[in-house]
Parts: C-alpha cells; sequence; structure tokens
C-alpha cells in the first residue's frame, strides 16, 4: 500500500512511516523519510509499540492545513501498538493471547485491545489538527471501520463496560492481569474517558473508506476457477464460527447446493472463523477448518478437495497458510499411523498435515482480506 501511495502522490511527504510483518522489499527511507518497522503479528513486540509512538508522533506533528493518510490493512493491531497508561506491552500480549486461546472473535478481542491502548479506537486521528484520510484494506467480517485494525482514525461506540463483560465471558477477571482488570474496571466506573465516540468533534476532519475486502478474492478465485473450466458458485454468506463446527456444516452445505449444478463444480467462500484452543498443538484457524472438512468430505464426498487458506499467507503461529484436503486425507493420513481425531483434539493440525505434506507455503503475501476456501467437486 506504500509503495503504491508513493508512486501517485504529488505531494511531498514530510513525514510518515511503514510498519509490516517482515521486511519490506522496497527501499523507503531515503526518498520518502518513511523508516520501516517490523511489528509483530499476531501478538505485539516492542517494535509494534516504537512504530506505535512513532504513529502517534507523526499524527501530532500535522498542522492544520495539512493531511495525515493512514493506508491500514488487517493485523495492524499488533503491528502498531501503545499501551494505554496504567498497562505494560507484556501484560497487552499477555490479554491478546488469552483471548485467541479462548475462542474471541475479532470484534470480541479488537473490543478491549481499543480500551488498552492509547492510539486504537479513534485516538490516532485525535491527536492530529489537520484532515485524516484513511484507506483501508478489510480482513473483516461486515468490513466495521471500528473494528479494522482496532480503528485508529474511527469513532468507537464500544466501551468499557462492554471491554469487561468480555472478560468475564473469556475466562473471568481471574485469568488476566491485575492492571488489565483494574484499568477497565475503573473505566467502567467513570473514572477514565471512553475512546472518542461517534460525533466527536475531534474526528470532524476524518474520513475513512474500505478499498479492498474478501469479496475482491472471491471474484478473483471465481476468475480464475472459470478459466480452468469449472462451473463457479461464489458463496457470500461469511464462514464464521467455531472452525472445526464451521468445516463440517460448510461441506455439507455445499454439497447441498451442488446437487444440481454442472460438474465440475468450485465452490469460492470466504470470512474468519475462531479456535478454542484446548490443545498443546501448533496450527491456525484455517488448517483446523480443513481437519475438520476431511472427515465430511470422507464420509459425503470422496471425490472432493477443499483448500482453507489465510489470504496473507500466515495461519495462526505456523509458516504456513492453509491446508488442502481431498477424500482419501483421511485413509493416508490412518496409513502413517496418524489420529485425525487425536491431532484435531490436541489443536495439532499443523503436525498433521506436515506429516502429509498437505500444508500451502505461499509465504507472506503482503495483503489480509480475512480466510478464502475453495471446495471442488468433479
Amino acid at each position: 500500500m506504500a509503495g503504491a501511495a508513493l508512486s501517485r502522490l504529488t505531494s511531498p511527504i514530510r513525514r510518515g512511516l511503514v510498519v509490516g510483518a517482515e521486511e519490506s522489499p522496497i527501499s523507503f527511507s531515503e526518498a520518502s523519510r518513511l523508516p520501516f518497522f517490523v511489528g509483530g503479528h499476531p501478538l505485539p513486540t516492542p517494535a509494534s509499540e516504537e512504530a506505535g509512538r512513532r504513529a502517534l508522533a507523526v499524527a501530532e506533528a500535522v498542522s492544520a492545513d495539512e493531511t495525515l493518510l493512514v493506508l491500514l490493512s488487517g493485523g495492524a493491531s499488533a503491528l502498531m501498538a501503545v499501551p494505554a497508561e496504567g498497562v505494560t506491552l507484556d501484560e497487552k500480549r499477555l490479554t491478546t493471547n488469552l483471548l485467541l486461546r479462548a475462542g474471541a472473535d475479532i470484534y470480541a478481542l479488537n473490543t478491549v485491545r481499543k480500551h488498552l491502548s492509547a492510539i486504537k479506537g479513534g485516538w490516532l486521528a485525535a491527536r492530529t489538527k489537520g484532515n485524516c484520510r484513511t484507506l483501508v484494506i478489510s480482513d473483516v467480517v461486515g468490513d466495521d471501520l471500528s473494528v479494522i485494525a482496532s480503528g485508529p482514525t474511527v469513532a468507537d461506540a464500544s466501551t468499557f463496560a462492554d471491554a469487561v463483560e468480555i472478560l468475564n465471558r473469556f475466562g473471568g477477571h481471574a485469568a488476566f492481569p491485575p492492571a488489565v482488570v483494574a484499568r477497565l474496571q475503573s473505566g467502567a466506573a467513570g473514572n477514565l474517558p471512553e475512546t472518542p465516540i461517534p460525533g466527536d468533534p475531534r474526528l470532524g476532519r476524518t474520513t475513512t473508506t474500505v478499498i479492498g475486502s474478501r469479496r475482491e478474492a472471491m471474484i478473483g478465485a471465481v476468475a480464475e476457477a472459470v478459466q480452468r473450466g469449472y462451473q463457479a458458485i461464489r458463496v457470500d454468506e461469511a464462514v464464521t464460527g467455531e472452525a472445526r463446527t464451521a468445516a463440517s456444516a460448510h461441506v455439507h452445505a455445499a454439497l447441498a447446493r451442488a446437487a444440481g449444478a454442472a460438474r465440475p463444480v468450485c465452490f469460492v467462500s470466504s470470512g474468519e472463523t475462531t479456535v478454542h484452543v484446548t490443545g498443546s498443538g501448533k496450527g491456525g484457524r484455517n488448517q483446523e477448518f480443513a481437519l475438520a472438512a476431511a472427515m465430511s468430505l470422507s464420509t459425503i464426498a470422496p471425490s472432493g478437495m477443499l483448500a482453507s487458506v489465510g489470504t496473507d499467507g500466515i495461519d495462526g503461529p505456523t509458516d504456513a497458510a492453509g491446508a488442502i484436503v481431498e477424500g482419501s486425507t483421511l485413509s493416508r493420513a490412518r496409513a502413517a499411523g496418524l489420529s485425525p481425531d487425536r491431532f484435531l483434539s490436541d489443536n495439532n493440525a499443523y503436525a498433521f498435515f506436515h506429516a502429509l505434506g498437505d500444508l500451502v507455503h505461499t509465504g507472506p503475501t503482503g495483503t489480509n482480506v480475512g480466510d478464502l476456501h475453495v471446495i471442488l467437486l468433479a
């Protein structure tokens, strides 16, 4: 996004920065005064905090006749982080990790993040005196601007009380760092200012627009499927919920829709599922989705295939984007002495697919519009 902006902007850039999950192949610093920060994802790192503090400094330096241009994509909640007063980065990391492992969706997760942050929930835009123009690539189902990247330039309707309720729902106060609980409770009691709400005059010169989302990924996949001779069906309803449950329901729904379709047929869908981690294994939501889907394919569509991948090329804390399964996946696994049920119950889909050679490795793609699911039926 930064590279594209630099190639099109005609006005001089006085100051700025770029933050991403890996070293950029584009050289920013000399020509455009944009230092590059390698932030952490899905958990923030000290470099994430350094980048966030630099972003706040840039926003504060914008004068009334200038424009702060903000280019956001999914993942920025972790890549650019500034803990609120009284909370440390480690406490934010622990809270985020606990919520992720408990299966919190992005709405719940980012509600808590915004109320532990000095940059999210509209605070970045509130720090500037000039215009603020934000362009967003969405990885959030529904494209809610206040949720994508935790909405650093968008008004926030959620409250400290909402964040407290989320902690109660995902483990209770005793499970989280005392400083985190204390801040959220203090805010809920009215002792701390809420994030800027809709209509806040500090955001009166701010505009935010979604310029890309999961729909673009599906359109591209459908076009490729048609070119390869498939009858392509785009499923616009988002795939959400617990990964292992959503996978089975999704496969059954696709088979029902395929009953009257010409073959070969390709179903393309997208969304974002969650995983409630109870085991000690390694994987991501796409790999868990694929493993659960394999159990359905083996019985109702043995000639079918399914791929589930993250469009950013990074599925959970792994080097894989996702995995591919087909009707014989389970029989090949059992022949190799692998128990699908055991790997699924241990949240260890990565080891399962690694042993079979069925992981999808794309490397980081440089963008993020959620997860893509493709089902092929001959």
